[in-house]
């Protein structure tokens, strides 16, 4: 008898401290998409002109204003952007989620970020669902250099880097060779792209790091790990962070916003800050 009641109250025990990490992590979850991580990668490459060595590139991805990531939390994230200094801010896409009617106003606070270079952005899935012309229309007003199938070059002095970008992935099959035609191998090439799937498809050596965004580090996932669920062809592979491949470096960003559920778990929004380096 004493052994049964030993045995029932270890299981509520076991029960209740189950609870209390489930609680936490609940929690938790709602809690995370507040907490943005500024995240500084350090870009070393030889093509990199020393006029550029030392300059910061700001990179946010996936922002999704909606009803959850208001307009507040927008121009909060824009705030925090401009305390960066950034010498050129890039845009991944995805700037609203499920309303076409968020569009006007993300732009209305995108429009108050500051770079010295400039502000250059490219279209995301969402983007495109909602509205592909407002979203340019609005981009455009915001004084945001839409990198639609387009590129441009940055110059300093006699030395130039270029940024390169294209549409969602997904809609066609983006013929980047326009865009790169009149660099060389000894050029510093950006690309952006919204996912990061784009670089498996690359068949040049002429990019030496490509931007992207779309998989928001998994979302939820198994503290850090591994996430149930990555909208990407190629499983884990471009969950976060850095990612070599045979052709480019890529730099996965975890993003800003959600989508559906205003939740995340061990997948915290960034602001990417890439600083360039000889």
């Amino acid at each position: 008898m004493k052994l049964r009641m030993k045995k029932s109250l270890k299981s509520k025990k076991l029960l209740k401290i189950a609870c209390i990490i489930l609680a936490v992590c609940l929690l938790w979850s709602v809690a995370e998409p507040y907490f943005i991580e500024e995240k500084t990668t350090v870009i070393h490459d030889s093509d990199i002109p020393q006029n550029f060595v030392g300059k910061r590139i700001v990179f946010l991805s996936d922002i999704h204003h909606d009803r959850f990531f208001t307009r507040e939390r927008v121009a909060n994230v824009v705030k925090e952007v401009n305390d960066l200094n950034p010498d050129v801010i890039i845009l991944g896409g995805d700037y609203v989620f499920g309303d076409k009617k968020y569009i006007e106003p993300a732009f209305e606070e995108l429009a108050k970020l500051k770079a010295k270079m400039g502000i250059y952005g490219v279209t995301g899935n969402h983007d495109d669902w909602e509205s592909y012309s407002l979203t340019i229309k609005y981009m455009k007003k915001a004084g945001i250099t839409a990198l639609t199938d387009k590129a441009e070059w940055l110059t300093i002095g006699d030395e130039r880097i270029k940024i390169a970008g294209i549409d969602w992935y997904y809609l066609h099959e983006p013929d980047i060779t326009p865009l790169i035609e009149d660099t060389s191998v000894n050029d510093f090439v950006i690309l952006v792209s919204h996912t990061p799937d784009f670089a498996e498809n690359l068949k040049t050596d002429k990019i030496d790091l490509m931007l992207s965004g779309h998989t928001h580090g998994g979302e939820v996932t198994f503290f850090g790990l591994w996430a149930p669920y990555i909208p990407s062809d190629y499983g884990q592979k471009y969950r976060t962070g850095i990612i070599k491949t045979d052709k480019t470096t890529v730099l996965v960003s975890n993003g800003i916003g959600n989508t559906f559920l205003p939740i995340r778990f061990f997948a915290r929004p960034q602001i990417n800050i890439i600083d360039l380096e000889k």
